[in-house]
Parts: structure tokens; C-alpha cells; sequence
């Protein structure tokens, strides 16, 4: 047996760790760091096998990770929905052909999916915000709707819950057997993908919860912004980096012509065949094994996909040096971050509600989010993905408090903006609390020259 090595971990440390593709253990080669070398050329099917996150192997994280004398106050959770039906489908081709009944004996599953299911079948009592209580609490479709929790999602956040509980309830005892409503708080967006993950997620974490202690909140946003979305200049942000991706895909030849060649296949105009969003649907043949749509003229095949998935990764890098995204994240999850800074001062000053918190969401939630926090390094949000942020008082000097931030199970902290240059100086394990409030609630707007979220959110750049 082998330490797992977490999927992000392959970005952070300079040696190639073995691969995990969750497909044949022989095919695994351990490969010999070679330090001077360019960065690896992108694999698109390596980065598509870590995207599907397919629960193979228990994962090694490392949250929770402190010295003895630290305690763990709170916990802040950020998780993308598992694993989905696609959103769109490819015109005049059969849909992927998958299952969205929960079957335990059917693989992927999880020690705890028929409990479960028993659980969510009666979770009536539960006190959900608006639309909510109308979405059904799991999926339940033999042939998945558009966009439907597929198995492998409600397993990749079943384990996700039992990974967080092991660490927070069984070693931390951050929330004791006699819980209440008051010491967790729970938001989702109003989509049956992002309620189910995160009742998926809560169940492992805290089995056979009291449904009355459940107070699920609804976003309406995708990007949390509650009661701040009105931001002219996030949306002008937001424009620039869609022109920024548009010419982008016009210089890339060799990508207009799989889509022309795709569309040839299918029988639908060029254009009409890139509105479909293929990538999506591609995906999820590729995450479940499903081989890719074939008509009378021919089949879509690896190569049609890699081209895609590698177009995408490298716009995903250039969005990384073209700033425009990041402008876009900063004004975009500023409201969220803000609500988080304000939650973590009120329990560092003793308060002890709301000590646990989960944001049920999406990739484009989790993705500004990184972009913001200056976490440049991070892979696009994985289905299921998970960022958590950990506060700690010193036991030697209760009055401070410090943060720690993981992605998918790695420590990102000092990947930060706020706290990379601190790490330099310093032998703490973390970054002083200070530093994340003074970034959010200062040193954002500083970027736009302003001193507000309101006057960012409206002052043209110079």
C-alpha cells in the first residue's frame, strides 16, 4: 500500500506523484522527478480522469493538521455539486444512457447509501427556505434528467462528509452529540444537484442528524452575492473575459476544424454543434465510461474530446495571466468572502454560533472564489470539489486566532495573496486571522483604486 497522494497535490510539489487515474492499478508508473524540465505539456484525458473524480481510493487530506496546543473554533465549507447529468444535449445524437436511481449494490457506492436513502425519505421536518422543500432530497430517475446528481455524485459527497466528520466531530470535537440548529449554518442554490450534495455531505458528517435541527438557507445567486449583486463594473469584468475566451477559440484553427468535422458527423450546423456546449456532454460519456455518440456518418471519438478538453485547459491558463478574470473574482465573491470574514471575527471574538458552515454550489461559485484568494496554482473545481476554511485559537495566547485554507485536502494557505509573503518571514503553521480581514475588507478594493465595495463596483478603471 501506498500513501495517496491528493489529486492537487500534482500541482503543488514540483515531482510527479503517481498517478491516480481511478482505472487499472498495473497501468500505475511511479516517474522520476526531473526538476529542470519545462512544465508537463497538459494531458487533457489526466486532467478529465482528475475532474471526474471518481471515488476509487480513500483520500489522505490534510485538514484538520495542527500543532497540539492549536484549537480548531471553526469551519467554513465550500463545495461544488458531484458528479451530473450533463446541461445540454448534443442535437440528433442519443443521450448518454445513465441511471440515476440509487442502487447500493451498484459501483460506485458507499457503506452508507441505503441509510441514506432511508434518512432522506424522511426528511418532511426539515426547515427549508422557499423553493427548497419542493426539490426532492435525492435523485431518484432511471434515466437522469438534464443536470440530475448522478450516484457517483451523491457517493463522492457521502465520502466527503465522512472524511470532514473523522477529522472535525471524531478528533476536533468541534460540534458535540447535543448540537443545535444555531451551531450550524446551511446554504445552497435552489438546484436539486446542489441540495442533494449538500444533504449528502451532511449526512456522513453528522449521521442520523435530527431533521428538525436542519435550517437549510436558499441562494438565488450563483455567486452568493445575497444582498449585494448589484456590481455595474464585475459585470463589465465579466464581459471583457468572455472576449478574452471568444478570440481565443477564433485563432485556434485546429479546434474550429474538430467542431466542423464533429458537426458534419451529427448533421447540424458548426455553430449550432458549439451552442450545444459539447465538452459537457462529452464529459459525462467520458466520467461513466459510455462510449462517445456515433450516427450514420460516423462517431465522435477520443480525438474530437481531447481536442476540446485541451482547448479548455489552455484557456483556463491563459484566464490565469490575463488578470480580467481575476478583476471579475474579486468584485464577484466579495460579498461572499466578506460574509465569511464577518462570521470568523464574530466566533473569534467568543461567539459560538454558526460554527460550522456549508455552501452548497457550483464550478462558478468555487472558481472565483480561488481566482480572488490569489490561489493561481488551483485546478478548475472537480465535481465535488471542496475548499474549507479552518480558524484556530493559539492555546498559548488565546486572543489569536488563525486561519488555514485546503483545497480538495491540500494546504493552500500560503498560496494566498493575503499570506504568501508571511510564510516567508514567519514559523507559524498558518496565517494570522488579521490578514485574511484586512485582504477583504481593504486591500481588495485598493486594486480598483476605491475604498468600498460600492464604489469598486462603479468606478471606471483609469
Amino acid at each position: 500500500s501506498y500513501m495517496y497522494v491528493s489529486y492537487l497535490s500534482v500541482h503543488l510539489i514540483p515531482v510527479n506523484p503517481i498517478k491516480e487515474d481511478g482505472l487499472n492499478p498495473k497501468s500505475r508508473k511511479r516517474i522520476m522527478p526531473d526538476l529542470l524540465t519545462e512544465p508537463p505539456a497538459i494531458d487533457p484525458v489526466y486532467e478529465a480522469h482528475v475532474y471526474c473524480n471518481i471515488p476509487t481510493i480513500a483520500e489522505r487530506s490534510m485538514e484538520g493538521h495542527a500543532p497540539h496546543y492549536f484549537k480548531l473554533v471553526s469551519v467554513q465549507v465550500l463545495i461544488r455539486h458531484g458528479d451530473r447529468y450533463p446541461l445540454y444535449a448534443i442535437p440528433k445524437t442519443k443521450r448518454p444512457d445513465i441511471d440515476c436511481m440509487l442502487l447500493p449494490s451498484r459501483k460506485p457506492s458507499h457503506p452508507q447509501l441505503e441509510a441514506f436513502i432511508k434518512h432522506m425519505s424522511k426528511g418532511s421536518a426539515a426547515q427549508m427556505d422557499g423553493s427548497l422543500s419542493s426539490l426532492p432530497r435525492y435523485p431518484s430517475h432511471s434515466l437522469c434528467e438534464m443536470g440530475e446528481l448522478t450516484q457517483t455524485g451523491v457517493v463522492q459527497h457521502l465520502r466527503n462528509g465522512q472524511l470532514l466528520r473523522e477529522i472535525y466531530i471524531n478528533k476536533h470535537k468541534l460540534l458535540l452529540s447535543d448540537w443545535t440548529t444555531k451551531q450550524l449554518y446551511l446554504e445552497t442554490t435552489g438546484k436539486s444537484r446542489t441540495l442533494q450534495s449538500a444533504l449528502a455531505l451532511l449526512y456522513t458528517f453528522l449521521p442520523d442528524f435530527d431533521w428538525k435541527k436542519i435550517n437549510m438557507r436558499h441562494q438565488w445567486s450563483t455567486i452568493f452575492c445575497s444582498g449585494s449583486c448589484d456590481c455595474p463594473m464585475r459585470n463589465h469584468y465579466l464581459e471583457e473575459e468572455q472576449r478574452r475566451q471568444y478570440s481565443l477559440r477564433v485563432k485556434n484553427n485546429y479546434l474550429e476544424k474538430i467542431y466542423v468535422d464533429m458537426a458534419k458527423i451529427v448533421g447540424i450546423p458548426t455553430r449550432q454543434l458549439r451552442a450545444s456546449n459539447p465538452i459537457d456532454s462529452l464529459l459525462c460519456y467520458f466520467c461513466h465510461n459510455v462510449s462517445f455518440p456515433c450516427t450514420k456518418t460516423g462517431c465522435i471519438g477520443m480525438e474530437h474530446f481531447k481536442v476540446i478538453k485541451r482547448h479548455q485547459l489552455e484557456d483556463e491558463r491563459e484566464r490565469q495571466e490575463k488578470k480580467l478574470y481575476f478583476l471579475y473574482a474579486l468584485l464577484a465573491t466579495h460579498p461572499l468572502l466578506n460574509q465569511t470574514v464577518n462570521r470568523l471575527q464574530h466566533i473569534a471574538e467568543g461567539k459560538k454560533e454558526e460554527v460550522f458552515v456549508l455552501y452548497s454550489a457550483h464550478d462558478v461559485t468555487l472558481s472565483p472564489v480561488l481566482s480572488a484568494l490569489g490561489i493561481t496554482e488551483a485546478r478548475f473545481p472537480r465535481f465535488a470539489a471542496r475548499l474549507v476554511f479552518e480558524l484556530w485559537q493559539d492555546g498559548k495566547r488565546p486572543k489569536e486566532h488563525f486561519i488555514r485554507i485546503l483545497y480538495n485536502g491540500a494546504d493552500v494557505t500560503f498560496q494566498t495573496s493575503f499570506c504568501k509573503d508571511f510564510y516567508k518571514r514567519s514559523s507559524k503553521p498558518m496565517c494570522p486571522l488579521e490578514k485574511f480581514v484586512n485582504f477583504v475588507k481593504r486591500d481588495v478594493f485598493l486594486v480598483f483604486n476605491s475604498t468600498s465595495y460600492y464604489d469598486a463596483c462603479r468606478r471606471r478603471p483609469l
